[in-house]
């Protein structure tokens, strides 16, 4: 690869876990995450070159794609996966794996943390938004077009389908999470990511995961399901 489309290996083994860690939280199964990402990479390749030389950002294109097929298999009817069959080497023509570099761990773990480091910037910058109530602000960390995806559970009234663009985000977070009497909006660890959780007496009533992409968020998870929100709580 090169020119400005060029990512360092590093680069695109942190995007390729970013995407799986995305569906592994909406599913809870490797296998079927394994599933989305490989199908999120190939509507990848799927386009044309023109079409992926004007995608400014990548990682913010697949982040999309990635949860736009997670919104489709939910609503397919018992959430059956039917993977599209990829073509298999030819027969007597195995598959030749590279030698490992040497140092290349040590390079990738370096960009690995300077990844989560720029990460947790933007995710502190929206919780400080989010516990002022700051439209402007969160719509000053947002990107164009973000989105964002609610999960009730069933067990409490929530948004059915995700919201696009960053000024309806920026309403739909701020109504949300934002004005509500003695709750915490903390940053701490979601899926091994900074992210957000929102406690009341200890208990916690919200977490948030975060996608960002440069300097901005991309798409926002919200956890609402009671079900889920227990291994949060304080003691």
């Amino acid at each position: 690869m090169t020119g400005a489309g060029a990512e360092s290996l590093a680069e695109m083994l942190d995007e390729r876990q970013h995407l799986l860690e995305i569906a592994l939280w909406m599913f809870g199964s490797e296998v079927t995450a394994d599933h989305i990402v490989q199908e999120t990479y190939r509507r990848w390749y799927a386009l044309g070159d023109e079409d992926r030389a004007g995608i400014a950002v990548p990682r913010a294109w697949l982040t999309r794609v990635a949860g736009s097929i997670c919104l489709e298999l939910l609503a397919t009817p018992g959430g059956v996966w039917h993977p599209v069959p990829s073509a298999a080497p030819p027969a007597g023509d195995p598959v030749r794996r590279p030698e490992p570099t040497p140092g290349l761990a040590q390079l990738q773990a370096r960009s690995r943390q300077a990844m989560r480091a720029g990460h947790d910037r933007v995710v502190r910058r929206f919780a400080a938004a989010c516990d002022a109530g700051d439209p402007a602000g969160l719509r000053a960390v947002l990107a164009r077009d973000v989105l964002v995806v609610s999960d009730g559970g069933g067990k409490l009234r929530a948004a059915v389908h995700p919201t696009y663009g960053a000024d309806a985000v920026a309403r739909f977070v701020t109504a949300l999470l934002t004005g509500r009497p003695a709750t915490e909006v903390a940053v701490g660890s979601v899926n091994g990511r900074a992210g957000l959780v929102l406690r009341r007496a200890g208990r916690a009533v919200a977490v948030v995961s975060v996608s960002v992409a440069g300097a901005e968020v991309t798409a926002v998870w919200i956890v609402l399901n009671p079900d889920k929100l227990e291994r949060w709580h304080r003691p």
